[in-house]
């Protein structure tokens, strides 16, 4: 239905017809959940010095739905007084009549006013928001001689003007929210504003945001978020597993799986999620109840699941990566590192190709179609404790022991930037608008614009944990500004603005979708699984041609100039042959072949004389 909006929509209907008394003014859907993304120039309150305490403005969109009362001076219509004239000289009629009259048309005029005031602002909006649409400047036809090529020229122009004019109602409405931040004035520092502080200049809803579960008996705990974000996973350390709604905050399971669980993670929707336990891996549906053992993924660390081929990739202490296709069940590829024992593992999500980070400082690279790394980059002169790629898969982040947080190019496998931190960090996440969180101890700081441009000196936001806490694993939720950390003490919840995106696809990820829209989207998802074999480094060459090795082109080169050669010298023999049997029908050669017939004493004496020498040659070289 967006797809069909065109500038016509824009029009108002007209005083006298039909549809204008029934119109109404449109009004932008209020959607289920706070969406975040619309924080934006966290100043100081009032005039007052400044303090930590900010000041929260909502972002608003280009073009308004909501009618301003017609803008600013708005002229008066005067109605004059309708009067009936008679024989008698113009008696007038009823001064009650003629006033109710004229209120009324005085009502339906400012009514009027409004409309067309609106109309006008509307269209000077739109062509405001056009302006970053279009190419060059406009031609002017009427210098053009050549009457066809002046018609094409104002055709050419007609359609560009339209489609500049579509793209602005397409933004309007297909891109109606835009990513919000927090923005410091005069001496203030956005790493100097506390989360309370941010609580308090949200309204109650985002405010809910920011919680905390203390649970200081069962952690550390590790955090997963589904791909739509609508579902939160926690997994302690001493066994205690919960699955959380989290946009009503509504506990859907929660268990006490009394062994040792490493790492938690969701698999292709918020119905099944697997847990790397002492020994073996385990997988169980969201009310907790046990489904499968996979008795081949002994003593993991971390695990991965790569959505678009329903693989579940593990990685332990014994340095085995392995590969298990979730919809049949079987073991797809396994690989020893040869590298010891891993505990960092993350996925490309834009090529699929897995992450490990080895304590020999060096990030290998993995796909299920090769038994050896495809690429291996010595990152850092220590251990490496975690890693992150972000989703267009172009950087990757990691932290060391040599307390140290780079960032690479995965173009170039160059380094872009290098962060020093107190404490060698211990996690590291990207989000979907390329913020960059490290923690360390019981710090998280979280870094804008660190990813690309230039080096940043400071940190965007800043959080220190209370009562000796320390952070184990975190991650941004999806289409959220929401930061969920899990720590030594349980879990706690960060608002972060500007870290999610605002603006979601729903074939890909729905925040909002339904039981049925759930089920349809894993019937889409199990038909259009990808196989494991298209997995490679270079997603863009899939459906393109591959270049030729040089060798191969050398070796086909060679068989062509041989090919060549031999069919010429086959040409040569045949043009041989036709030269040799020309002249064979002359007087002279009949003949000679007549003569052949005839028996000549001296040729014969000759001939055997001939054969008697080559008897006594062959006579003697035999003795």
């Amino acid at each position: 239905a967006a797809a069909a909006i065109n500038q016509r929509a824009l029009l108002l209907p007209s005083p006298g017809s039909a549809a204008h008394g029934a119109r109404q003014t449109p009004k932008r859907p209020i959607p289920q959940t706070l969406n975040l993304n619309a924080l934006t120039d966290l100043k100081p309150e009032g005039g007052a010095e400044p303090s930590t305490a900010p000041r929260v403005a909502m972002a608003q969109t280009a073009l308004d739905d909501k009618p301003t009362g017609g803008g600013g001076k708005r002229k008066k219509t005067s109605v004059p007084k309708k009067t009936a004239t008679g024989n008698d000289g113009g008696d007038e009629k009823s001064s009650g009549g003629t006033e109710a009259d004229a209120a009324a048309g005085g009502g339906e005029g400012d009514k009027i006013e409004q409309m067309q005031a609106r109309e006008k602002r509307l269209k000077r909006e739109l062509n405001a928001r056009a302006q970053k649409f279009a190419v060059g400047a406009p031609v002017n036809a009427k210098k053009i001689a050549d009457r066809k090529t002046k018609a094409h020229v104002r055709y050419a122009e007609e359609l560009t003007d339209q489609a500049v004019t579509d793209a602005a109602l397409h933004e309007k409405w297909l891109l109606p929210s835009t990513p919000g931040a927090i923005v410091a004035e005069g001496m203030e520092r956005t790493y100097r504003f506390q989360q309370s502080d941010i609580a308090k200049a949200v309204d109650v809803n985002a405010a809910r945001k920011a919680f905390d579960l203390d649970l200081p008996h069962l952690g550390p705990y590790t955090v997963d978020f589904t791909p739509n974000g609508r579902d939160l996973l926690i997994g302690g350390r001493k066994g205690h597993v919960a699955m959380v709604k989290w946009g009503s905050y509504h506990l859907i399971t929660e268990v006490q799986l009394r062994e040792t669980v490493r790492d938690v993670k969701f698999l292709h929707n918020g119905q099944f999620f697997a847990a790397a336990q002492k020994k073996y891996t385990y997988i169980y549906d969201k009310r907790g109840v046990e489904i499968h053992c996979l008795k081949d993924h002994m003593h993991v660390n971390r695990l991965e699941f790569l959505p678009h081929h329903f693989l579940l990739a593990s990685v332990g202490e014994q340095g085995i990566l392995r590969y298990q296709d979730t919809s049949h069940g079987a073991i797809v590829a396994q690989f020893r590192t040869k590298l010891g024992s891993c505990d960092v593992m993350r996925q490309n999500p834009h090529n699929a190709i897995v992450h490990l980070g080895h304590s020999n400082g060096t990030v290998t690279l993995w796909s299920p179609n090769m038994g050896h790394p495809l690429v291996k980059m010595l990152t850092h002169r220590g251990p490496v404790r975690s890693l992150a790629v972000d989703g267009n898969g172009r950087y990757m982040a990691t932290a060391g022991a040599d307390s140290q947080v780079k960032v690479w190019d995965l173009r170039t496998y160059k380094e872009v930037h290098a962060y020093f931190s107190a404490v060698p960090a211990v996690h590291v996440d990207i989000s979907q608008r390329g913020m960059l969180a490290v923690g360390y101890g019981g710090h998280v700081q979280v870094w804008d614009q660190a990813l690309s441009g230039p080096k940043q000196a400071s940190p965007y936001l800043t959080h220190q944990f209370t009562r000796g806490r320390v952070v184990r694993d975190f991650g941004f939720c999806p289409y959220d500004d929401a930061l969920g950390v899990g720590h030594s003490g349980g879990f706690s919840n960060l608002i972060v603005p500007g870290s999610g995106e605002p603006n979601y696809d729903t074939m890909v990820a729905n925040p909002y979708e339904t039981r049925g829209q759930r089920r349809e989207q894993e019937v889409a998802q199990l038909m259009d699984k990808l196989p494991a074999a298209m997995i490679q480094l270079e997603s863009d060459a899939v459906g393109k041609v591959r270049a030729v090795p040089k060798e191969v082109q050398q070796e086909r080169r060679e068989t062509a100039v041989s090919a060549q050669l031999a069919a010429t010298k086959g040409e040569r023999d045949v043009n041989a042959d036709k030269s040799r049997m020309k002249g064979k029908n002359r007087v002279s050669k009949r003949y000679r072949k007549k003569q052949q017939n005839v028996v000549d004493d001296k040729k014969l004496r000759a001939k055997i004389k001939a054969g008697d020498v080559k008897k006594k040659a062959a006579a003697a070289m035999v003795a």
